[in-house]
């Protein structure tokens, strides 16, 4: 740990205060159809995409029917993304020639769900896969789909909060034109050209091999990387255009890009908490929800970021009195991290791409110590629910926000209410629903995935093969750690975040099926739930606050709110988190490694 690394953590959260705000009344103020600074040149787009899609913007969708749209835009994008997938050999800007047989069924289905769900889970080598028609159309596209679609899911749940006695909850081909047209693309359009100045590559040319100083050769990919990845942070995507995503310098070629990087994937989630408190008539509404989730994230960043500098006891047992002398004279754990980037610019990006539904990774999670590696697998068992992805995070949260309430009516003997509504049984069930989902999806997959022969490829090559050669085989690494490997590819997907613990070979066909299943149920099982109470709230009258009425406005409540998403995890995941990384600290200060 260093001064420099503290005070880098500072900085970035400092700016994300001040940026909250302006974002917030932008987003309030596109998403609610008023005039803007881009509305003389967008204006005349907008109208023009509501008149050649047969759109009425004035109409007001009732949940089921905005849920529908939602499924059927998603479905039909999902199918076309297979389609093209499947068929990049006959299309242009192949300078490769990577055709079809990189891209299998099992393959091009998992990558479709994928982009489709904002999951960006990537089971391939992006540089030796794709076509550059394929990472700008199939993929970089649903960059903007999926972000959009969070956005507009966002905004119809906060409408179902702040209206009053209404039927619907808002359009969604308005909510997801507006959030890509005002939003999404112009701040990638300055992100973009931002991250050509700085090095990151913007090319059509084919692959160059190069002749090293020890005059051996080596391929240099080229590409359009730069427009990939501006949405790719900026809608909490993650989805690299190369294997190593932002550790590769293509991508993330200076510190200053990765600090960028970095306020890109919070971005946009932060100030959806403002919109909020605009939407629901208080803005210490939003403020409180931002509080709730700023603890959370400077919590996970500074465990991550002092079990990093620790690093690993075994090593400093190793020739090293440590009287004298400690782990972080020794540097800590530097292993799967760039020297460029260091532990704090490490474990900020992993805590921040982890709190946001973003894949994104500029250091190899499964290289973390034990705890360290932990911070990012619990930020997903939240729900990212952390400033979480655009729109996805506020949705998490509010999911909270709705079981606090209820856990705080029960203390004080009063039916709970929330922003002056209330909190019935209809709603509890639909939260909890949408909580159980998760954990089901989570907790099914990885016990599956631990256990099923089909599962593991080597098995069938394997003379008298036992469990545990399964397990040795499936993974790359045995015991906790080949565990936390599982538990992690099925925390990921269900959790739409993509990240890894790299250590387990995902590109056969039951893990291709298995985690885009996932994908989809953590995706879309969780939403339709969460409209199901925007239209139930939305129909409802306000209440007038009394003596009696529970604020939510202020600390108390942010207190609470964090401690309903610590004890909602813990009670569904706690047995299975020791059984990985818990175990494994443990060992490893016995001096067991795996």
């Amino acid at each position: 740990m260093t001064t420099i690394g503290w005070l880098q953590i500072a900085a970035y959260f400092l700016i994300l205060i001040l940026i909250t705000k302006p974002i917030g009344i932008f987003l309030h103020r596109v998403m609610e159809g008023e005039r803007t600074w881009l509305t003389p040149v967008l204006g005349p787009i907008e109208r023009w995409i509501y008149k050649i899609g047969g759109v009425n913007k004035d109409e007001d969708m009732p949940w089921t029917v905005y849920a529908a749209a939602l499924l059927a835009f998603s479905l039909v994008t999902l199918v076309i993304t297979f389609g093209l997938l499947r068929l990049q050999a006959m299309l242009p800007f192949d300078p490769q020639h990577f055709g079809a047989k990189e891209m299998t069924p099992d393959l091009a289905f998992n990558t479709a769900v994928s982009f489709t769900t904002n999951t960006n889970w990537q089971a391939y080598s992006g540089e030796s896969t794709m076509s550059y028609f394929s990472q700008m159309v199939s993929l970089a596209s649903h960059n903007f789909f999926s972000a959009a679609a969070g956005i507009a899911v966002a905004i119809a749940l906060v409408r179902g909060l702040a209206r009053r006695s209404a039927a619907g909850v808002g359009n969604f081909w308005v909510d997801i034109t507006r959030s890509t047209l005002y939003i999404l693309l112009p701040l990638c359009l300055v992100f973009a050209m931002v991250f050509v100045q700085q090095g990151v590559i913007q090319n059509f040319h084919p692959y160059q091999t190069v002749t090293t100083m020890e005059g051996g050769s080596q391929i240099i990919p080229g590409g359009p990387a730069a427009s990939q990845e501006a949405i790719k942070e900026l809608g909490t995507n993650g989805g690299g255009f190369f294997n190593a995503n932002s550790a590769h310098p293509f991508e993330n070629p200076t510190p200053f890009t990765n600090f960028l990087q970095m306020l890109m994937i919070f971005a946009i989630g932060a100030g959806m908490t403002y919109a909020f408190g605009i939407y629901v008539g208080n803005t210490r509404q939003g403020w409180a929800l931002f509080g709730a989730m700023s603890f959370l994230f400077l919590l996970g960043v500074s465990v991550a970021y002092v079990q990093e500098a620790k690093g690993n006891p075994m090593i400093a047992a190793q020739g090293v009195d440590a009287t004298t002398r400690t782990m972080g004279d020794l540097g800590g754990n530097m292993e799967g991290k760039e020297v460029r980037f260091g532990q704090a610019g490490a474990t900020l990006f992993a805590t921040v791409t982890t709190d946001a539904s973003c894949g994104a990774v500029n250091a190899m999670h499964d290289s973390f110590t034990p705890l360290g590696g932990l911070v990012p697998m619990a930020n997903i068992l939240s729900g990212e629910v952390i400033f979480g992805g655009v729109g996805a995070g506020l949705y998490g949260m509010l999911m909270y926000a709705i079981l606090a309430v209820f856990i705080a009516g029960l203390m004080v003997g009063r039916t709970p209410e929330y922003l002056g509504k209330k909190v019935e049984a209809y709603e509890v069930k639909m939260a909890m629903l949408a909580a159980l989902i998760l954990a089901g999806s989570i907790l099914g997959g990885t016990a599956i995935g631990s256990v099923a022969h089909v599962a593991n490829p080597a098995y069938w090559n394997t003379v008298g093969g036992t469990a545990n050669d399964l397990v040795a085989a499936n993974v790359n690494n045995s015991g906790p750690h080949g565990f936390s490997e599982i538990f992690y590819a099925f925390d990921s997907a269900t959790g739409n975040n993509g990240s890894a613990f790299a250590g387990i070979s995902v590109n056969t066909p039951f893990w291709n099926l298995a985690l885009g299943i996932a994908m989809l149920v953590g995706r879309f099982l969780m939403i339709i739930p969460l409209l199901a109470i925007a239209g139930s709230m939305a129909r409802k009258k306000r209440v007038a606050a009394s003596s009696g009425t529970f604020p939510t406005d202020n600390a108390l409540f942010a207190g609470l709110l964090v401690g309903t998403v610590v004890i909602v995890g813990a009670l569904a995941y706690f047995p299975a988190v020791s059984l990985g990384p818990v175990v494994e600290h443990y060992l490893m200060h016995g001096g067991r490694t795996f």
